[in-house]
């Protein structure tokens, strides 16, 4: 606070004075405005609260009413001689893959060099390398070591095959070049085109140690065929890989695990959703327990229509049907048993329902349904997307914490200008007193002066 002199003449109209009969305004016309904009920062940090937990709700319903959540397979492979993995929609099936014997890369080595630094020529030339039908040219001269060979098939034949020096024993180095892929097909030879080779180390000296062959399996007893041991084109949406001899049965289902993950989470979220809710809108006559949003109809009809969609989905059945159920508390829960028993009766009936498409009558008719939860969705979204109820009730919660702010400023406005016109009264008036007072002081003196020489 500034250093001020008022009251130092008279000792009455002092700044204290003034502070006491400012706190007194500002707590008449300042303090239950202050207190108002602090009650709207509050419902607006509730409402956050519940936007959050409302969000977290749409986005566990629009997983569920999205089809692929349904698509989606899981897959199981007894012993360890394929493994499996499928795509969304791949037939549910079950079946049994014997591996005969793995497909195989052809794997040449050439003759024995006495160093890796060792030249293979006597002069310039070219070399032809052919792999699955396919010719590569490989340069050479005088100066081309092994070393330069290997890096030059590696560049220029690289997505075919794959060359590698390997030093046997000391003094003995041999290349060796080995097809990218498997199969029968993948046969290797190099052949000199231009005469120059110092020897046929790399040509006729070239032999296989391994040899390419297809992969040999039977499906369900029948024998198959491939060149690779990842099988992608047995059956759509299936991607098989052969592992080692032996026999697995494979299992392909619809993916349980996830979809009951994604009920739980819906029945999580709403109930969070619904229990913030709850304490919000709570009634009480004890502030310390009345929700925030007691005496707010837009929040008390949200409540309230949360509460009532999941039992207000009809049409072919109810959410109930299917093990969704709400106890007296407001509560969700779902009985995974009676859910599971749907999906085994009837897989595309359960999806039907909850995410929309063709359901199956017990009479063999059917009927387009839009699905629960599509339903359920535009019902939250009647709150909680752009410009909707919850949207706008935010607004108007900004809009008066903005007229609050600015009713206070020029309340704090009127007070500056009272007091700075008070002050300057009290100092005027401290003077005038100030100068009665001396008055006072002098005449007190004159008369104490006469009275003393008069005795």
């Amino acid at each position: 606070m500034p250093i001020s002199s008022l009251g130092v003449g008279s000792g009455i109209l002092t700044q204290d004075v003034l502070d006491q009969l400012r706190e007194a305004d500002k707590a008449k016309f300042v303090t239950p405005v202050e207190l108002s904009i602090a009650n709207e920062g509050d419902k607006k940090n509730a409402l956050e609260i519940i936007d959050a937990n409302m969000t977290n709700l749409t986005d566990s319903i629009n997983a569920i009413k999205s089809h692929g959540l349904f698509a989606e397979r899981s897959t199981s492979a007894t012993g360890t001689a394929v493994e499996v993995s499928a795509q969304a929609n791949t037939d549910i099936q079950e079946f049994t893959l014997e591996v005969q014997n793995l497909a195989t890369k052809q794997i040449e080595q050439s003759g024995a060099f006495a160093s890796s630094t060792e030249t293979i020529a006597g002069g310039s030339g070219s070399m032809n390398l052919n792999i699955d039908g396919q010719d590569f040219t490989i340069d050479y001269d005088a100066t081309t070591t092994l070393e330069d060979l290997k890096k030059s098939i590696n560049d220029i034949a690289g997505d075919k095959v794959d060359a590698t020096i390997v030093q046997i024993n000391s003094g003995e180095f041999r290349l060796f070049v080995s097809s990218v892929d498997t199969g029968t097909t993948q046969d290797i030879t190099m052949t000199d085109t231009g005469g120059n080779l110092s020897d046929s180390r790399l040509t006729g000296g070239m032999s296989a140690i391994q040899t390419g062959i297809d992969a040999n399996f039977t499906f369900n007893g029948q024998a198959i065929t491939r060149t690779s041991n990842r099988v992608d084109d047995l059956i759509v949406g299936l991607d098989i890989t052969l592992k080692e001899v032996g026999s697995s049965t494979v299992v392909i289902e619809q993916n349980r695990d996830n979809i009951m993950e994604k009920m739980d989470s819906f029945v999580d979220k709403y109930n969070a959703a619904v229990n913030e809710l709850n304490n919000m809108t709570k009634s009480s006559v004890d502030s310390e327990t009345r929700g925030i949003f007691s005496n707010e109809s837009t929040i008390k009809s949200m409540k309230r229509t949360l509460e009532e969609m999941v039992s207000n989905i009809g049409g072919v059945g109810s959410m109930m049907d299917y093990g969704f159920d709400i106890d007296k508390e407001g509560k969700l829960s779902l009985d995974k048993e009676l859910f599971t028993a749907k999906l085994d009766e009837n897989p595309r009936n359960v999806e039907a329902f909850l995410a929309g498409g063709t359901f199956t009558n017990a009479d063999g008719s059917s009927v387009e349904l839009e699905g629960a939860f599509t339903q359920i969705a535009t019902t939250v979204e009647g709150y909680t997307k752009y410009n909707a109820t919850l949207d706008l009730f935010s607004n108007s919660i900004r809009e008066n914490i903005s007229t609050l702010e600015d009713r206070k400023d020029k309340a704090i406005e009127r007070l500056d200008n009272k007091y700075e016109i008070l002050k300057k009264q009290f100092a005027a008036y401290d003077a005038m007193i100030n100068k009665l007072n001396s008055a006072s002081s002098m005449f007190t003196q004159l008369v104490n002066t006469q009275y003393a020489a008069s005795q």
